[in-house]
Formats: structure tokens, sequence, C-alpha cells
């Protein structure tokens, strides 16, 4: 595997906070860094140039001042979040503002990522990319990107069919970049799992949705907290994109999923004032394993208790060879 040790040796965990829309803000992943996991800032999230650059530098002052005060600390590094559907003459800005404030790590989704992983690289910076099956891997490859973030079956927001089972090596097999992989990670043993099955890193998304520091309304975390798997839907009707999506946050508005008409691009298809995730709430299939609503520090420590306990279990070619 080709994941850059200088990456994991600033990572408690193999593991990335990722990004979510109107979820990620500056207290989640500043929260998340310090708990020693890379974490993502959508570019997105910010309704300006200018409140985006505040976030960066905010971000980075206080990763700053948590360094000075615990210089032993484990510290995960920032990364952005960028649309690669924007024309790349309107992201080279925030890329250069990205850089400035000392991010080298940028996490694409959508488009063709072929001059905005280009643009990356001439600026020193590493580009992990979205894909969500076999033939998006492969064009993202050829793009050059660095990474693959392999959205499998089970992940909310922008979500894959594949099972891990399959995805995972068969990328493996035809590449040896960073594999990142995103689809029902909850807990330790599962991050351990992706590992066995290939990945360098896992994302965990829904999971950092019920903690603290997420900007989630507190009726979307209880939602998690109370609901399962039985109250999502995988469908595109909401945004236009398969998705899973919490069908008691459409229930709150007097919508159902069957019922709604065909998306569009600009969601006219949905009553005024009812936007996908701002809302309207997404969910991964990890939300069975989600009982409580912690402070990321706390669930970090959790989630690293529960690694290490993962990797203890005995190897079973070792078990094999002996009996």
């Amino acid at each position: 595997m080709s994941l850059d040790p200088a990456i994991r040796s600033s990572l408690v965990l193999p593991a990335i906070c990722a990004p979510m829309m109107i979820v990620s803000g500056p207290e989640l992943v500043t929260a998340a860094c310090k708990a020693g996991l890379m974490a993502s800032l959508p570019r997105h999230n910010a309704r300006s140039t200018e409140e985006f650059a505040g976030w960066l530098a905010t971000i980075r002052a206080d990763l700053d001042a948590f360094r000075e005060a615990q210089p032993d600390a484990i510290i995960g590094p920032l990364a952005a979040n960028i649309t690669a559907k924007r024309p790349l003459a309107e992201i080279l800005p925030d890329l250069d503002l990205c850089i400035a404030n000392g991010v080298r790590h940028f996490i694409t989704a959508l488009g063709n990522p072929t001059d905005l992983a280009a643009a990356i690289h001439d600026r020193g910076g590493t580009v992990f990319h979205d894909v969500t099956s076999l033939r998006f891997a492969e064009k993202a490859i050829a793009a050059g990107v660095d990474g693959l973030v392999c959205i499998g079956s089970g992940g909310g927001g922008h979500s894959g069919t594949l099972n891990a089972l399959a995805f995972l090596p068969r990328v493996r097999a035809m590449w040896d970049g960073t594999i990142v992989f995103a689809g029902s990670v909850s807990n330790g043993a599962a991050i351990r799992a992706a590992e066995v099955l290939g990945a360098d890193l896992v994302y965990l998304g829904t999971r950092f949705i019920a903690t603290q520091e997420s900007r989630a309304p507190d009726a979307y975390k209880e939602m998690l907290v109370e609901g399962t798997s039985g109250d999502l839907s995988f469908t595109p009707r909401v945004s236009g994109v398969h998705a899973n999506w919490l069908k008691p946050s459409l229930a709150m508005h007097g919508l159902e999923i069957e019922a709604l008409p065909p998306p569009t691009p600009s969601y006219d298809h949905l009553p005024k004032g009812i936007r996908p995730w701002r809302n309207l709430w997404s969910a991964g299939q990890g939300i069975d394993l989600i009982d409580d609503i912690p402070d990321v520090a706390t669930l970090v420590a959790r989630l690293r208790r529960e690694y290490v306990e993962a990797c203890a279990i005995p190897d079973m070619a070792e078990v094999a060879a002996r009996a």
C-alpha cells in the first residue's frame, strides 16, 4: 500500500472525519484534528470565499495554539473538500487560499478531477477523489489522483452500491495507490476490517453527525440515536443522485419519497424552503450502531479502543498453522 507514512504517523487511527454537507464546520473539523484524525472541511459549506478564509484562519490558529499547549499531542491533518464540477478558474483561488493556510490534502467529488488534480499537484498537494464504482475508480486513476475514496453500499450522502467485501479487494488488485473506504463505518472494528480488505484509511461520516461539535440540528442527531437502518430509503428521488435518506425527516414535512416528482438540479421538485441536507437528512447504515451523542474526543478515544481490540484478535492464518 502506498499511503504516505507521514500521514499515518500523524493519526491515532487510520480514519478521516468525512466532509458533510452543512454538518461539517470549523468546530467539528478542529475537534477531530485535535483528537488525532484527518478531518475535511467542505468549501461549499461556506457562503463566501471570505467566510471560508475565516474558517481556515480560525482552525489554523486553534490547532497552532493546541500544539503549543500540548507539544506531544498527535494532531491530525486538515483536508479541504472541493467539488470538481466547478470550473477550474473558480476553484484555483480556493486552492491557493488552502495552501496559504497550510492545507496540503484535498478530497474531491463529482466531475472529472484531471485538471484539478494537476493543479493540486502543482501546488504540492495530494488529492483523494470520491468514487462509487469500478468504472469511476478507473477514470479517477487515469486522472492522476493520489487516492480513491471508495464509497460502498450502506453509506449516507451520495452512496454506492458495491459491497466492501468485493469493492476493496478489486480496487486494491488493480491499483497500489491510497484507498479510503466509506460506507457504514461506525466503530473501531469496522476500521480494522476495512484495512484487512485492502483500505489504507476509512471515512466516518454518519457517526460524526451525532457528536456535540457537529452543526447538525439537535433533532437530526436525536433521529440518528433513535432510528435504525429500517428508517432509510436508498433513492435518487430527493437529490437526483442515489443516497440514503431518513424517511422520518421527510415525514416531518409531510413528504413521502414515493410521492415525490422527478428531481431537478435546482430542487424545484421539493416544496419551497425544503432542501436536501438542510431539512431533509441523510444517514448511512452505520446508524444501527449509534446510541449516543458524545463529544468528538470521547468518540475518537472509544474508536481507538475498539480498533486496538480488533487488531489484537489472533491472525487466523497463525491459528490455522497451529491447528
